[in-house]
């Protein structure tokens, strides 16, 4: 199963980041999304997961978004989140993957068995920071994720 991983669009969605996902089989945002319209394009490509984040607080149409998920992904126990600094109150030992947003610092890092993947910020550019999200294929035995650079 190959996944699309986007955050922090904040209301823009980059035609790099629409030709990056093509293909994809499922789309997890992680947050600060901006716009309605973000996930309507996003899901004419796949069907979309979608936690708020705290920008999307005061957006009327999120009032309907949860702020987590926890989704199976081919057997694969999978938290999304906005923030990293929520997950230790969620955390179970049944949960191997960590998807979350909010620091526009994309990570893909190993802690023991579990994976925490970060996309970064696939929206407008802070400081100095890439433009980014990240790809993951996810098979029953392994999980491979890819960052994707939308801009030199």
């Amino acid at each position: 199963m190959k996944i699309a991983i986007i955050s922090d669009t904040h209301g823009l969605l980059r035609p790099e980041a629409l030709t990056a996902i093509e293909g994809v089989e499922l789309i997890l945002h992680a947050g600060d999304i901006g716009a309605a319209e973000i996930l309507d394009q996003l899901s004419d490509i796949a069907p979309v997961h979608a936690v708020r984040g705290n920008n999307d607080l005061k957006l009327p149409w999120a009032n309907d978004l949860p702020d987590q998920l926890i989704l199976n992904l081919n057997g694969w126990q999978t938290l999304l989140i906005h923030d990293i600094a929520d997950v230790p109150a969620r955390l179970t030992d049944n949960i191997k993957l960590i998807i979350t947003g909010h620091s526009h610092k994309p990570l893909i890092e190993w802690r023991d068995q579990r994976l925490y993947l970060n996309p970064g910020s696939a929206g407008r550019r802070r400081f100095k920071l890439p433009v980014t999200l990240a790809l993951l294929d996810v098979h029953a035995e392994s999980l491979l994720p890819q960052l994707v650079h939308l801009l030199p």
